[in-house]
Formats: structure tokens, C-alpha cells, sequence
């Protein structure tokens, strides 16, 4: 891409939302199931990708998703997501999942879950294409543009020591 891209902050792309929960995503120990809460996380993921990157964005790796609590059939769980790191054309979306009894507001909403998402800028065409560069603006951003390197820098170390040892072999 020959024009330079702006600038955005993680705020500028930042997404929540939510569902109530039923018995449909439900496993036979009344808790809903664990996919049903990464398909959620990676449409809020999905949909900053798209706002940051202006355009189309694709799912290139679920860097990591942590479950801290069970849902249950009639909680309802609320998804917040932003851009934690932008790189040429690739993307990290962190994603928070909590939960709250639906009957029940005096119970505050519980941290259920947490995922780093990794998503692809692509073009008509399914190429990869440029997104913005990502302008962190307070320490919190920062401290996760950081950690994001991290994992960044993990991923591609792992991939490299995997392809290494296939060469060898």
C-alpha cells in the first residue's frame, strides 16, 4: 500500500457485547459450553479487527483463552474487546468475558474468561492488507501493547523451533 495509514487509539475500535444465555449452549452440567463462549469472544474480536483495520479482518490464531469460572443457563455475559497491538497487517484483540445472573443485579458481574485473538487485515482478493498503526494512549495501553509484543514474540518462536525441529526430520 502506497499511502501511509493514520494512527488510531485502542478506543477508536473498542467493542462490547452481550447475550443471555439458554439452555441451548448448555452441557449436560447445566454450564454453557466453552465454545459457545470462544465463538462469542471472536465475534467481539472480529468486529474491532474490522473497525481498526477498516475493512475485512479473518481469525489467524487464538493465541490464548483462559476460563476462571463456569456460565450457567440464564446469566448474562458481556464481552468487551480492543486492539491490543497492530502490527504491517496483522492485529492482537484482547477480549474480557464476564458474567451476571440475569435475575439478579445486586450480584456483580464475575471475570469468567479472557483470549488473545489474532486477526488478518485481508483484501478483496483474500490477501493480506495494511492496517493502521495503533496509538496507545494511556498506561494501561501501553502495559498491553507491551505484553502483546510478548506473546507476539513467543508465537513466532515457537513456530520457528517447530518448523526447525520438521527440517530435521
Amino acid at each position: 500500500m502506497s499511502q501511509e495509514l493514520s494512527g488510531r487509539p485502542p478506543s477508536y475500535a473498542r467493542v462490547s457485547l452481550a447475550l443471555m444465555t439458554s439452555g441451548r449452549e448448555a452441557n449436560l452440567l447445566g454450564n454453557i459450553h466453552g465454545g459457545e463462549i470462544v465463538k462469542l469472544a471472536d465475534s467481539t474480536a472480529g468486529a474491532v479487527a474490522q473497525r481498526h483495520s477498516g475493512g475485512p479482518a479473518v481469525t489467524a490464531a487464538l493465541d490464548e483463552m483462559a476460563f476462571l469460572a463456569p456460565v450457567h443457563v440464564g446469566d448474562i455475559v458481556r464481552t468487551q474487546a480492543q486492539v491490543n497491538w497492530a502490527g504491517r497487517s496483522s492485529m492482537e484483540i484482547g477480549v474480557r468475558v464476564e458474567a451476571q445472573p440475569w435475575n439478579d443485579p445486586s450480584v456483580s458481574a464475575l471475570h469468567v474468561a479472557s483470549a488473545y485473538f489474532v486477526f488478518v487485515a485481508i483484501d478483496a482478493d483474500g490477501r493480506a492488507r495494511a492496517v493502521p498503526p495503533l496509538l496507545p494512549e494511556t498506561p494501561d495501553e501501553v502495559r498491553r501493547w507491551r505484553e502483546a509484543e510478548i506473546r507476539r514474540a513467543h508465537r513466532l518462536a515457537r513456530r520457528e523451533e517447530i518448523e526447525s525441529g520438521r527440517a530435521g526430520t
